[in-house]
Formats: structure tokens, C-alpha cells, sequence
């Protein structure tokens, strides 16, 4: 039976969490459908999160958890080969508010369970309120039988941080610092604890995101890690690009930068957008108390960084732009070992994320330390 793991953290326990290039049993998924967020009553979004699975469920097992209302349409829509579980939340960004798996070398497996308060609780969250969300990463580990730390008061969301598996996390201080967050908390006890429940020994911080205003500037728009020792990190020429300033400071501080085991990182350019993608049908979204508004003609969060890495494969948001073609050149250089899958995403990047953002993997917790060559 699962149980809550109280008075030691994963590193004091031998755990770390493995990158995502690593050996992953499988991946999770949260259904869209709440009608103050999604345009059209989700049922686009729904469209899109359904490719995204179906690109994955090709690679590795996937399971989509589904309210009960919804639960039907779910099982319809998505092909036998994927798991729909009938689970409760407030929105659908798995990322987030799922649990981050950490393996130890024995084939042992658990979970983090950060505390989630929608990007900012009361200071400046995107809904109210988040409790069913606060609870998904405890259930994903009970289905699984996973044991759990739970980081009462710390929040976190896994969108934030990007690990290497050796030892380094890569985050930003405009998430991390938010007064959002952990604001009675320094820089210094930050990662302390970043350390200690990822089992890593270094932080790489960049200045800041993409996004101050749905995620305050998750790392996971701006730059990942493709292997031990490489990043990738956007990057734009066209100082009209309303991304350049942030693209130009993260290649230049990665480029700089030396990981854990003290090797100066090679860093792969990764385009943006030519144009910037614009939210249309914004008047089909409901307007709620507690619920950030939408408008049209507000610049959509469309990265080609927020992708998924997967057993042999990189899921890759696509948002018909003429740079999309050139996106999926340069990612398949960064991971020739892997097939690159291209998924129309727009719906999702309106919404406020993209496929990192709605999807987490699950670790192979017997296949530690491999990655593919």
C-alpha cells in the first residue's frame, strides 16, 4: 500500500529524478474541459489532447485521467490502447501539479508530491480554487502503489525545473522567486530544497521566462536538457520578437554555464514562432470570478521548447507557422537517436502551455542510468 513518507527527503533516501531522456515506463495526461479556460467548451483543446496522446501511446503506455463527467467522451475519443482513469481536478496541466517520480539504483520508485497553488495562489494565481489539483500527484501514486514525500510547505510545479539526471536542475528566479511561491523563503533555502527532493547537488538559474503571466516564467518554454553535458535553448534573431531579449540572456548564461560534474555545456538553438501566435475565439470563454480572463489578440505562449521527450521519440508542438518545419530539422539534430513527432497544438497554446505542460512521464525505475545513445 502507498504511504506518505515523513522525516527524510529523497536524496537523504538515496533518490534522485531521472532526466527526461531516460528509460520512462510510461506517461500521464489530465483531460481539458473547464469552459473558463478552454475556448469552445474545450471540445478543440480535447481534439489536440487526444493527438498528443495517441502520438505518445505509439512510444510508451500512456494513461489519461478524466472526471467522471467527462469520463464517457474521454473513453470514446481515445483509442483501447490508452488507460482513461476517472480522477477529479481543477485543470489539466499534469506538469504541474503531478507527482515528479524519483528512482533510487535498487529499481525503487517513488513520487514527489509538491504543494500546488495555481501558479501563485492569492497573489497572483490563474483560478480559484486548486484543491483537486493539489491532490492528483497523491492519487497517481496510490494508482501506481507509489510511496511519496509531500513538500507541505514548499510549492513547486514541475514545469519549473529541468534535471540532467547527474546531479544538476536547471530553473528561473522570475517562477522561483515570485512572491507567489515560497516568498519567506531565500534564494539559498530554495535550493536547499530544490536539492534535496530531486537529489541534485547544482542549480542553474536563468533570469527569466517567456511567461510572467500565466506560469511566471516556467523553464520549460525557454530550456531543457537533450543529454548529460547539452541544452537546448530558444533562440530568435528578430528583435521584434517579443521572446528575443529572454532568448538572447538564457543562450548567453548557458553558454557560460558549467553542470554538477563541472562540464561546460554545449547549447542547441532552438527556433521560435516567426510570427507570435494570437488567441482567437476568446468570446466563447466563460468569464468567472476567481478565473484570469482571456481576450483576443493576446500573445499565446507558443514555444517549440515546450516538447516531450519519450521512449525513441520527442512529441513536438507544431502551431502551422513557417518555422515549424524548420523546429522539427533542429530537434531531430539534437536527438538523431529518436524519431521527432510533429502535433498541431495551437488549442493548447491557448490555453496557456503546451504538450510539456499536459503531459508527465513516469520513470523506468529498473533501467536507471540508461539513456539513449
Amino acid at each position: 500500500m502507498a504511504k506518505r513518507i515523513i522525516g527524510t527527503t529523497p536524496k537523504q533516501d538515496g533518490y534522485r529524478m531521472p532526466a527526461e531522456f531516460e528509460k520512462q515506463s510510461g506517461c500521464w495526461m489530465l483531460w481539458p474541459e473547464r469552459n473558463d479556460n478552454w475556448r469552445d467548451g474545450a471540445k478543440p483543446a480535447q481534439a489536440a489532447f487526444v493527438e498528443v496522446a495517441e502520438a505518445i501511446v505509439k512510444y510508451e503506455k500512456m494513461t489519461v485521467c478524466v472526471s467522471h463527467e467527462q469520463y464517457a467522451n474521454a473513453r470514446a475519443r481515445l483509442s483501447p490502447a490508452i488507460r482513461v482513469v476517472e480522477m477529479s481536478s481543477n485543470d489539466a496541466w499534469i506538469r504541474d501539479c503531478g507527482p515528479t517520480f524519483v528512482v533510487n539504483d535498487h529499481g525503487g520508485i517513488r513520487g514527489v508530491d509538491w504543494s500546488f497553488n495555481a501558479w501563485g495562489g492569492l497573489y497572483d494565481g490563474l483560478y480559484f480554487p486548486w484543491d483537486k489539483d493539489d491532490s492528483v500527484a497523491q492519487k497517481v501514486c496510490e494508482i501506481e502503489n507509489i510511496d511519496s514525500y509531500r513538500t507541505e510547505n514548499f510549492v513547486l510545479e514541475g514545469g519549473s525545473i529541468h534535471v540532467d539526471g547527474e546531479g544538476t536542475v536547471l530553473t528561473t528566479e522570475m517562477c522561483l522567486l515570485s512572491e507567489g511561491r515560497n516568498p519567506n523563503m531565500t534564494r539559498s533555502e530554495i535550493e536547499t530544497l530544490l536539492c534535496e527532493y530531486l537529489g541534485c547537488e547544482k542549480v542553474l538559474w536563468l533570469k527569466d521566462g517567456i511567461d510572467p503571466d500565466e506560469t511566471n516564467g516556467h523553464i520549460d518554454d525557454v530550456a531543457c536538457f537533450v543529454r548529460p553535458g547539452e541544452v537546448a535553448c530558444i533562440w530568435t534573431d528578430d528583435e521584434n520578437n517579443p521572446f528575443y531579449e529572454v532568448a538572447q540572456e538564457a543562450y548567453r548564461a548557458l553558454s557560460e554555464a558549467t553542470d554538477a560534474k563541472g562540464r561546460k555545456l554545449k547549447v542547441h538553438k532552438l527556433t521560435m514562432t516567426k510570427k507570435p501566435v494570437l488567441l482567437k475565439g476568446a468570446e466563447t470563454i466563460d468569464r468567472v470570478e476567481g478565473t484570469q480572463p482571456r481576450k483576443n489578440g493576446e500573445i499565446s505562449i507558443a514555444s517549440y521548447m515546450n516538447f516531450l521527450i519519450i521512449n525513441d521519440a520527442v512529441i513536438l508542438p507544431q502551431y502551422g507557422d513557417e518555422n515549424d518545419a524548420l523546429a522539427v530539422r533542429q530537434v531531430q539534430e539534437m536527438f538523431p537517436e529518436r524519431d521527432v513527432v510533429g502535433v498541431m497544438t495551437t488549442e493548447v497554446a491557448y490555453g496557456g502551455g503546451n504538450i510539456h505542460c499536459i503531459t508527465q512521464q513516469q520513470p523506468c525505475s529498473t533501467c536507471v542510468g540508461k539513456w539513449q545513445e
